[in-house]
């Protein structure tokens, strides 16, 4: 298995008396798509920070595709591409001049830096804006922009700080594709910071939890609710082929202690306690079945867990 390409150890960062990070240990795989999820002021974005070697850090060490980020910044950067919450284009040049701009600071020869400018402006959906001043573009055409900007350096990692914030429906699902495009085809790494739920769990492999500072937890959706809801029940849907009889109704409420719920006459629910004892109950009857589903949790779940309800856990 290969190295991961973000490596954070014991990581401390306070600003005055505010503690933003607090001894956070994280490790990010190659070509994963890795969500950082908190509410504001919960670290995400110090975090991002001391990846790229753009604040000083109290103590601990951070390696960004084996380059320590506060020894060798310069070179964080060449391998990394940022786009923050806020992306800053000169606002009278067009898209095109904007990264042909950033090819020569990148060093990109002129034939080249055109080739490739022609290229992701293509496949993020903006060659027909490409001659149209920047200050024209919507917040999703800029963020999009913003895309291409950081690609033209070919980075190996892509990080994105609030990157759907005040994009309208339409502009945060033609991102969210876009991104999930880029890592297919491209085999990038890349980092999403955000606190919107359906868009984290629609698009990131693993996400990692920031409260107050610190990393509270690091998975998959389903390993952080079966380590968070490890003893609690979950629901079971089940849908008949055919209508219980009221019989059956009522030797299912026994059974489950009133653990049923029917929401059609051959569509019920029961809590996974009463798993067991159904299936034995089934196999006693003529009743086939056309489903039985395991309802897991969400990520609202997991969120109003460690968030709003304040959980502390360790």
């Amino acid at each position: 298995m290969s190295e991961p390409i973000v490596q954070i150890q014991h990581l401390n960062k306070s600003y005055g008396d505010t503690t933003a990070v607090k001894d956070l240990n994280l490790e990010i795989e190659r070509g994963e798509i890795f969500g950082l999820l908190g509410p504001n002021g919960a670290g995400k974005s110090t975090t991002i920070l001391s990846m790229l070697g753009l604040t000083d850090i109290d103590s601990g060490n951070v390696k960004v595709n084996g380059f320590h980020s506060q020894r060798r910044p310069i070179r964080v950067k060449t391998v990394t591409g940022y786009l923050p919450d806020q992306v800053g284009f000169y606002e009278d040049m067009t898209g095109m001049e904007n990264l042909m701009l950033t090819a020569r600071l990148n060093r990109i020869s002129d034939q080249q830096a055109l080739e490739d400018a022609e290229n992701l402006l293509q496949l993020v959906y903006l060659q027909y804006a490409k001659h149209d001043k920047v200050r024209t573009f919507s917040r999703g055409m800029k963020q999009r922009l913003g895309l291409a900007d950081i690609l033209m350096k070919q980075p190996e990692i892509i990080i994105m700080d609030e990157p759907t914030l005040g994009i309208d429906p339409k502009g945060v699902q033609e991102l969210l594709t876009l991104i999930k495009q880029l890592r297919e085809e491209k085999q990038l790494t890349v980092i999403l910071s955000s606190h919107h739920l359906q868009q984290v769990q629609s698009i990131c492999d693993r996400v990692g939890l920031f409260m107050n500072g610190s990393l509270f937890a690091v998975g998959t959706v389903e390993e952080l609710s079966e380590k968070l809801f490890a003893n609690e029940d979950v629901s079971f849907d089940i849908v008949f082929e055919n209508a219980l009889s009221p019989a059956d109704k009522e030797d299912l409420k026994q059974l489950t202690e009133g653990k049923v719920q029917f929401l059609t006459e051959s569509h019920i629910t029961i809590l996974s306690s009463c798993e067991h004892d159904f299936i034995q109950w089934l196999n006693d009857r003529p009743l086939p079945l056309r489903q039985m589903v395991k309802q897991g949790y969400e990520l609202q779940d997991i969120y109003e867990r460690y968030f709003t309800e304040g959980g502390e856990t360790t």
